[in-house]
């Protein structure tokens, strides 16, 4: 059976900086002074001083705009040295926006968190800035019903989480905010309004960009059974933004072998009373029934055809999606990709790899090429290294000077290819999919 290889080949090149040093005495193109270099970044220090004593002005226009010219500092350069000076200042400026400010002050606020809390890293800085703005986001997403303000606040919520996170019962809290966003337990007198694509395109992929950090087997089946049933009626919604989030979110939870988990644990409690194994039965063939529904959606997203107005570019993306998905359910194979970063390639060979990466380059937009080139983070997350680091002797790295910042998804990541490699070689042994279990092994 043969592997297909899908190369997803994608030419991102660093943005130029084309700020210069204005001189009395005329200079020679090829000579840049080291007087001259200290100049650019007093400057870019002093605009960004400027920008975050803005956000004290009483006119929301004012902070708007402040808050829109800290994003495009932030994109076009790590600002280490500023956020060292004023972390604590930016964030809980932000923080006062996004309890007090307009729909688009809150959007451009919780950009700039999720900024900030990319460019200082894990740490007991990360720590703070989850700690101190999950419940100001909370607030704030179930306030009004303005979709990208409150796509934000989950985008956000994810970044932060991602990066400051330390034990799994805070992802999981994180977690279950983007969920109930979405599919809130209702009472019988609570009404809710119903959430918008955007939305929900926003919090199903935060949600399943914090699910690639998790060990899946410390969450309950119940709790799997109820995230695939919500996520096959999601390949059924009109919009493809939605189908693709949802595609995506089966696609890590099917890699982390839910499903062997449905399975064993109902093997197991077979050892009860016949009325339990009866029970345990009907959940498993349940859970088949479940997967095999989504394997028919996915077959007909992976083909279809397209209807009108339908933009040739979303549909393409969607069937080469669902075509990846239902080979990894068929065969096991993980789709891989390759993304050129200026002149270095950037691969990844699972779907966890593929979905973080997604996220942080959405997220970041223009800004992901200057990051995935010099932040350290990022570097550590995705195992790279760019050609350039090695070779300019200034910023050679070897194992001993790498900083400390080991993050747990670089090392789950790893672990996961492991156990995938593993599983494949099983899997071409028993000659069937990856997935697929026989309901005829069930022992009742």
């Amino acid at each position: 059976m043969g592997k297909n290889q899908r190369k997803n080949k994608m030419m991102l090149d660093s943005d130029d900086d084309s700020s210069s040093v204005s001189s009395s005495s005329t200079m020679q193109s090829d000579q840049f002074s080291v007087s001259g270099a200290d100049e650019l970044e007093f400057k870019k220090d002093s605009l960004l001083d400027e920008a975050v004593d803005a956000l004290y002005e009483k006119r929301g226009s004012t902070r708007e705009k402040a808050l829109a010219s800290i994003i495009e500092a932030f994109n076009s350069d790590l600002q280490h040295q500023f956020v060292e000076k004023k972390f604590a200042t930016l964030l809980h400026q932000c923080l006062n926006s996004i309890k007090k400010g307009s729909s688009k002050e809150i959007y451009l606020a919780s950009h700039v968190i999720g900024l900030l809390a990319l460019t200082v890293g894990p740490g007991d800085n990360a720590q703070e800035i989850l700690k101190e703005s999950i419940m100001p986001i909370l607030q704030a997403s179930k306030s009004g019903s303005e979709s990208s303000k409150i796509a934000s606040l989950l985008e956000c919520l994810g970044i932060i989480t991602f990066v400051g996170g330390i034990d799994p019962e805070e992802t999981e809290k994180s977690m279950q905010i983007m969920w109930q966003s979405v599919h809130p337990k209702l009472g019988s007198n609570v009404v809710t309004a119903k959430p918008s694509a955007v939305v929900i395109t926003a919090a199903v992929s935060a949600w399943s960009f914090l699910l690639t950090t998790m060990d899946g087997w410390r969450l309950s089946p119940k709790l799997w059974q109820e995230s695939i049933a919500y996520l096959s009626t999601l390949l059924d919604k009109d919009d493809r933004s939605v189908r693709i989030a949802a595609g995506e979110a089966l696609a890590v939870i099917f890699e982390m072998g839910s499903l062997e988990k449905f399975v064993a644990e109902a093997k197991g409690s077979n050892n009860g009373s016949i009325s339990e194994g009866n029970k345990s039965k009907e959940g498993f063939l349940q859970i088949q029934g479940l997967r095999g529904k989504i394997l028919n959606q996915v077959r007909d997203l992976s083909v279809e055809a397209g209807g009108k107005g339908s933009a040739k570019k979303d549909l393409n993306n969607q069937r080469n999606l669902f075509k990846d998905v239902l080979e990894f359910l068929e065969d096991g194979y993980c789709p891989e990709t390759s993304m050129k970063i200026g002149g270095d390639s950037l691969q990844t060979s699972t779907w966890s790899q593929l979905i973080q990466l997604n996220f942080l380059r959405h997220f970041l937009g223009g800004g992901f090429t200057k990051h995935m080139q010099e932040n350290e983070f990022f570097l550590d997350v995705f195992g790279f290294t760019p050609k350039r680091r090695n070779l300019l002797g200034s910023e050679r790295i070897s194992n001993g000077q790498k900083r400390m910042l080991k993050s747990p998804n670089s090392v789950i990541s790893k672990a996961r290819t492991q156990i995938l490699n593993k599983q494949r070689m099983l899997s071409k042994d028993r000659n069937f999919g990856h997935f697929a279990v026989n309901v005829g092994e069930y022992d009742a």
